[in-house]
């Protein structure tokens, strides 16, 4: 049973229950959409985390989301982190959401859980509970609460039939499974025929049968292979980890020297990986590289591609391939701020047309054009399908190198040679300054120029529908998410939703790690995490690698500089997003140093980097590193020039299949080994042919178990001998 948002509606409520309140600012004000009144709050007695307010719907309703109003001010008592629960009564609740408000004067909008076991649930009962305000030490308050949900006593009926169906159910289930874990057959079957309540899947059950009751070994592995067969493992490939594989590759021809800062592109139709530009140390580069990948060599196109018409020395630029014109664009360069007074600081932009080994320069001065002024540090995706480069962040080069302007998000039409500004870059601001009159912050919006850049108390994300619903994301907005420019963070193109992912980067002073879409169709932003790295995610940080894998709907991200503890940090951490699931893995972590201070070298896999490049060849799943920046304390002007391809290998069917038939040899062998009489020899042999069969010996970890399985063929002859 889905929800039709055209049946959602205001939802009216009571106050049913409280913890506490201060002065006149009883828990009835929430009820008033007040903004401008600063006494139009509920304020909590006190600030420990035992507050709390219940709503009582006037009747149970299917309740989709809860909008937060605020004071017209940013204020020291909103709350920065808070739960919401619901249930039928208030003395059985479950918790619906857990986030956080920004400290502005925007109302915001959350979804509600109103499903389990996809099945919707109606509740008459909503808590609030604040766990943390904005303002250390200051009191909790909530200005105004809105709810909405479907309230139709047909649907709200029907809704609560299923809900208590699939509870008894479920109810059942348990009883089931308890009875045959304890060998109460007679009392199973008779629970099972009752009720007409199957178990589990009927496969599940013959395996059941064939391995548990009969010991039918053969029959247990026909049945694991028709399981395979049907497809049954696919849900839990998709869920299984990875398992990172690096390759140093080696050349003997000449490739591109030590550098950070370059960038790297991939034609991945034409198999071929380039290169540009960079900073070794001591120096801006020019030089042009191109890698082969099936001929696994590197070609100098050009040791200075200004002298070819082509961009001058440049590093913390970037560049962007175009399949379908099989062109690469290039724009921003990074300038010491030194040198910014004499600089030429024309904001240049150039395409290379890699079919004729030629430059174009579009444009001497893209800020003339209605483009960007000259950047660096930002991000740049194609729509190849509309001829749309897509240009996002960047700090401005200005020849006052204290100054802190950010670039906003450009589009440019590369049929039409048109620049048009998306969106401009928001002013940042100071955390708010806490006022000294009272605990309530009666003061404080007066003193209060802003909110802090990072709301770390989301621990759920707000995602609008319908937006992202395609991929199984929830939460609502009424109100589009603000989108802060910032440098060394990650945008990647998604050609299926035609939505382009922004996420983590630096601004000022503070490491990001929220996450954002915006949808190129309906020129929307949207937030996916205020901060993910409280949803098991990534550290907050900057100058990380990202990849797409659009077919899979996977996001790969290799780490950079990190804010660890509140310290920096060169850490790689190779994470996985998955976009349908929402879900982040961590698949390996890779520290610079150890625990004695002292400097990791590995040869089987980089050591970790910063300013380097990663870029991804999704035909053939395989990842590919340059260079970077090792952050040597020791000798700051030290840069790379290893080459690295990295394969993430997961289990397919037939490893699944092998495993499950490990398991069901290993208990026969077992059950061999015990057998009375002379059951050595059919042990060994069933070891040495049969399970042998299924063992990966290249794998230490299932070589080390299958060899310690032979002691159970020594100790069940001793226990032979010991008999006689």
């Amino acid at each position: 049973m889905a929800v039709n948002q055209a049946l959602l509606q205001t939802l009216p409520y009571s106050i049913w229950d409280f913890s506490s309140h201060s002065a006149s600012y009883h828990p009835r004000n929430i009820m008033e959409n007040s903004p401008m009144d600063q006494s139009s709050r509920w304020s909590s007695g006190t600030n420990n985390q035992m507050q709390y307010i219940t709503l009582k719907l006037d009747c149970p309703a299917i309740v989709h989301s809860v909008t937060f109003g605020k004071f017209h001010k940013v204020h020291v008592c909103n709350l920065k982190e808070f739960k919401v629960l619901g249930g039928a009564s208030p003395n059985k609740m479950t918790e619906l959401v857990h986030s956080g408000l920004r400290n502005d004067n925007e109302p915001e909008t959350f979804a509600l859980k109103h499903t389990a076991n996809n099945v919707i649930f109606p509740i008459q009962y909503i808590k609030i509970v604040p766990l943390m305000a904005w303002g250390a030490n200051f009191n909790f308050s909530i200005w105004f609460i809105e709810l909405k949900g479907i309230m139709n006593p047909d649907i709200v009926s029907r809704a609560q039939i299923e809900y208590e169906q699939c509870q008894e159910m479920q109810t059942i289930r348990l009883c089931l499974k308890h009875f045959r874990e304890r060998n109460m057959t007679d009392v199973f079957n008779a629970l099972s025929r009752q009720t007409n309540v199957q178990l589990e899947d009927p496969l599940l059950t013959d395996l059941h049968r064939a391995l548990v009751l009969e010991a039918n070994y053969p029959e247990a592995e026909r049945i694991i292979a028709q399981a395979s067969k049907c497809g049954l493992f696919e849900s839990f490939l998709k869920e299984s980890d990875y398992t990172p594989i690096w390759h140093c590759i080696d050349t003997d021809q000449a490739s591109p020297s030590v550098r950070g800062g370059h960038q790297m592109c991939i034609d991945v139709e034409g198999g071929l990986i380039y290169l540009l530009g960079g900073w070794n140390g001591k120096m801006d580069l020019s030089d042009f590289w191109c890698y082969n990948i099936r001929q696994r060599q590197w070609t100098m196109i050009s040791s200075n591609t200004a002298i070819e018409g082509g961009p001058g020395p440049r590093s913390c630029h970037k560049i962007c391939f175009d399949p379908s014109t099989r062109s690469i664009f290039v724009l921003g360069r990074y300038v010491e701020s030194q040198a910014r007074m004499e600089a030429n600081l024309n904001p240049d932009f150039y395409q290379y047309l890699t079919h004729i080994n030629q430059w174009v320069k579009i444009s001497d001065n893209t800020s003339n054009d209605g483009g960007p002024d000259l950047i660096y540090d930002h991000q740049m995706c194609m729509d190849t399908e509309k001829q749309m480069l897509y240009v996002f962040g960047g700090r401005t080069v200005h020849p006052d190198a204290n100054q802190h302007n950010y670039s906003g998000l450009y589009r440019y039409n590369a049929n039409m040679n048109s620049w048009k500004l998306l969106r401009s870059d928001v002013s940042s601001h100071s955390p708010p300054t806490p006022p000294h009159e009272n605990n309530n912050g009666t003061e404080a919006s007066a003193t209060s120029p802003g909110a802090s850049s990072i709301s770390p108390a989301a621990s759920s994300p707000s995602i609008p529908s319908p937006l992202l619903t395609q991929h199984g994301m929830r939460s609502v907005h009424d109100q589009p998410a603000t989108l802060k420019s910032r440098v060394g963070h990650s945008m990647l193109y998604d050609p299926v939703s035609r939505l382009l992912y922004i996420f983590a980067g630096q601004r000022l002073k503070d490491y990001l790690s929220d996450f954002y879409a915006y949808s190129l169709d309906r020129d929307e932003v949207i937030e996916i995490s205020r901060d993910y790295s409280r949803q098991a995610g990534p550290d907050a940080g900057f100058t990380q690698r990202a990849t797409m894998d659009a077919e899979k709907q996977e996001i790969y991200i290799l780490s950079g500089y990190m804010k660890v503890k509140g310290h920096d940090k060169v850490k790689n951490s190779f994470w996985m997003y998955d976009i349908r699931t929402n879900v982040w893995k961590k698949v390996y972590q890779n520290e610079a140093i150890n625990d004695d201070n002292q400097r990791i070298v590995n040869e089987t896999e980089p050591c970790p980097r910063y300013a380097h490049q990663l870029v991804y060849d999704h035909i053939n799943k395989v990842q590919y590193l340059f260079g970077g920046n090792p952050g040597d304390k020791k000798d700051i002007t030290k840069r790379l020039d290893d080459f690295w391809e990295l394969r993430l290998h997961r289990p397919n069917s037939q490893d699944i299949l092998r495993k499950c038939l490990f398991q069901i040899r290993a208990q026969h062998f077992m059950e061999l080994c015990e057998a009375d009489g002379d059951a050595g020899l059919p042990a060994l042999q069933y070891l040495q042919n049969e399970l042998s069969q299924v063992v990966d010996h290249k794998n230490p970890k299932e070589s080390t178990e299958f060899r310690q399985l032979s002691t159970n063929l020594v100790m069940g002859m001793t226990n032979e001998k010991s008999k006689t």
